[in-house]
């Protein structure tokens, strides 16, 4: 990966980060995600499933619907999601079916993520091939969920 690259990635993986921290602060999961196209973002999208009561809100759902709308199509071709957390089977599905080119994520999802965790959709010979980078600011990404779920469990 070039360094201008990783700079991006950083840069975009920020902005995902305050996402995230929208979504700390409405006592939502903490997960952020921005899609961009053209270097540009189109779309952001932070965690609502507890807001909207509904659980598809994730953050990369929410932002890949408003990618499409401003977009005017559901094919997200170039574009680049950049998500806070390891995208699950949903969301990872909701990507290849979107056709966005590449994937960035921070943190591991041991649990439910869907190409390192329990899973790896995005290994799976579909029609559409989706390029994944992960780690990128693993660290910040990580602590901040940590840090949520460390304060649910003491009432905060």
């Amino acid at each position: 990966m070039s360094s201008s690259t990783q700079i991006n990635n950083e840069f975009f993986m920020q902005e995902a980060l305050k996402e995230a921290k929208k979504a700390y602060e409405a006592n939502e999961t903490p997960i952020g995600a921005v899609i961009t196209y053209n270097n540009e973002i189109i779309a952001r999208g932070s965690n609502l499933r507890e807001t909207l009561e509904d659980s598809t809100a994730h953050a990369e759902m929410n932002a890949i619907r408003e990618a499409c709308h401003k977009h005017k199509s559901w094919r997200l071709e170039d574009c680049t999601l950049y998500v806070t957390l390891e995208p699950c089977v949903m969301c990872a599905g909701a990507i290849i079916q979107s056709r966005i080119k590449r994937v960035v994520y921070g943190a591991k999802n041991k649990r439910f993520g869907a190409h390192q965790g329990a899973i790896n959709l995005f290994s799976v010979p579909f029609n559409h091939q989706v390029e994944v980078i992960d780690g990128i600011l693993e660290e910040e990404c990580s602590k901040l969920i940590s840090a949520f779920f460390i304060n649910l469990r003491k009432g905060k």
